[in-house]
């Protein structure tokens, strides 16, 4: 029988992308390893939308 492990999956969201009026949203779907990462992550992702790299944080 396979271990569940410790990944989850988290949905990161775009904070400057809220505060710029443009309609829309850049999210997007990754896992983490909980055990390792007990804090929100905080990566830097491509905003389609606004079309450069923004900072993009987990939400729920």
């Amino acid at each position: 029988m396979a271990k569940k492990g410790n990944r989850v999956q988290v949905i990161m969201e775009c904070t400057e992308h809220k505060t710029s009026g443009v309609p829309g949203t850049s999210r997007y779907i990754t896992t983490k390893n909980k055990k390792n990462t007990s804090e929100r992550l905080e990566l830097k992702k491509y905003n389609r939308i606004l079309k450069r790299v923004t900072v993009h944080k987990e939400i729920k």
